[in-house]
This record gives structure tokens, C-alpha cells and sequence, in this order.
């Protein structure tokens, strides 16, 4: 139900408060199939709030700091080769050195990922996706949707998710299929978790809030961070 892109809904929360009067109205103009896409909306947040919210919760209260620390690392690294993967398709050579150097310095001295040794070194991850490769590219995001179990997306990060796949570690390299599915489920709990201080941030209307945030994160990552204030209709 959750994922990267999802995640980086906390940080479009935080650009909402900045950009939200001049973004809100270009973010409606986005959203032409809104009916289907808040009864999807509605379906998810009823599964979460019966099923994943809970689970996350009991999770994040019974494991241990230092123990869900090292989950989230371990992803984490295993995600930097999705980011390497696109930082060289979008031809960022720092971005693409940054995302090898974390992978290699995490694998090894940070104990298989567990313990993330690069960012304190500087190394920040660039957190890079097909979808933001094909932004970086020319290619408009489309419409808003609201994926079944997935969550908030357009047409263009939608369709990102099939290369990315490609360069999922866990789900191409493990074949124990237990192994697999737990380790699916434990990092599906570690990502809910981190939505727990964004959506404490939620006003007005749920769904209008989510979108806006959704799509102002979007933006600001496939501009790395430039930001001219607004949406532009013509990005639709």
C-alpha cells in the first residue's frame, strides 16, 4: 500500500505550507478521474486503517530502536541500486558516484547495509526512481491517480514501477520465497511507520492534502530541489 514514492509524501507535506495557494489550484486541474480516484483512495485507507496502520504500529512498538534502525537501513541500501540504476540513466555522474560510494561503503563497513556509515561521511542518498528519470527526461507526469494498495502516483510514475522492478535487489535475488515475503512485509511495516509524524500534518480535506503533497514532492524531485513556487498546467 505504501512504497518510496509514498513516502516521500512527508517531505510534500512540508512543501505544502510553502507552495500550497499558488499549487493548489494547477494540482486539482491534474486530477481529472478524482471520482475513481477518491473511491480507491477511500478502499485503501479502510484496509490501512484495519490492517497495515495497526500492524506498524504494533511493530514500531515491540522492536527495538537499534533493531528497526538496521531495517531501515538494510532497505534503504538495497533501494541506493535503484537510485544508482537511474542516476546513470538521467547521466548524473555525482549523483551516480555518491549512490555507488553508499552502496559499497554500507555493504562493508556498515555490515550489510545495517548500519548506514555514508551519510554521516557526507554521502547523502539521492533517492532516484524511473519516474523521475523520465520527468528528467521531457515526460509530463499525466494525471493523478490513486493506485489499488499503492497509493498516490500519476500515469508516469505509475509505469516507472515496471523498470524499477527490475533492479529490486530483495525481490530479484532472494529466491527463498518465505524469505522473501517476510522481508516484503517487514519493509512494507518500516516504510508505514515513517508516515506516522506526516500525517499528523494533515488539515482540511484528506485526499485534496495527500494529492497536493504527493504531486509538490514529485515535482521537487524531478527538478532536484529547484523549485520555482507553482505547478505549471502545461506539466499535465
Amino acid at each position: 500500500m505504501f512504497n518510496k514514492q509514498a513516502a516521500g509524501f512527508g517531505c510534500g507535506v512540508a512543501l505544502m505550507f510553502s507552495f500550497y495557494t499558488s499549487g493548489a489550484i494547477a494540482a486539482v486541474e491534474s486530477d481529472p478521474w478524482e471520482g475513481v480516484n477518491r473511491t480507491v483512495y477511500k478502499i485503501n485507507k479502510t484496509a490501512d486503517r484495519a490492517l497495515l496502520k495497526p500492524l506498524a504500529q504494533g511493530y514500531h512498538a515491540v522492536t527495538p530502536d537499534i533493531v528497526e534502525t538496521g531495517v531501515h537501513n538494510f532497505f534503504s541500501n538495497l533501494g541506493d541500486v535503484t537510485s544508482l540504476a537511474n542516476n546513470i540513466l538521467q547521466l548524473k555522474l555525482e549523483g551516480s558516484v555518491k549512490d555507488f560510494s553508499r552502496i559499497v561503503f554500507n555493504s562493508t563497513f556498515g555490515i550489510a547495509g545495517l548500519i548506514d556509515v555514508a551519510t554521516p561521511m557526507g554521502i547523502q542518498s539521492s533517492d532516484e526512481d524511473f519516474g523521475q528519470t523520465l520527468g528528467y527526461w521531457g515526460v509530463k507526469p499525466g494525471p493523478y491517480v490513486v493506485l489499488p494498495l499503492f497509493g498516490p502516483s500519476s500515469v508516469r510514475d505509475g509505469l516507472g514501477r515496471i523498470p524499477d522492478a527490475a533492479t529490486n535487489v530483495w525481490a530479484n535475488e532472494v529466491e527463498h520465497i518465505p524469505t522473501r515475503n517476510t522481508g516484503f512485509g517487514v519493509n512494507l511495516l518500516d516504510t508505514r511507520v515513517g508516515l506516522f509524524s506526516a500525517e499528523k500534518l494533515i488539515t482540511g480535506d484528506e485526499y485534496s492534502f495527500v494529492r497536493d503533497a504527493y504531486l509538490q514532492q514529485r515535482d521537487y524531485a524531478v527538478k532536484d530541489g529547484q523549485m520555482d513556487g507553482q505547478f505549471n498546467q502545461d506539466d499535465f
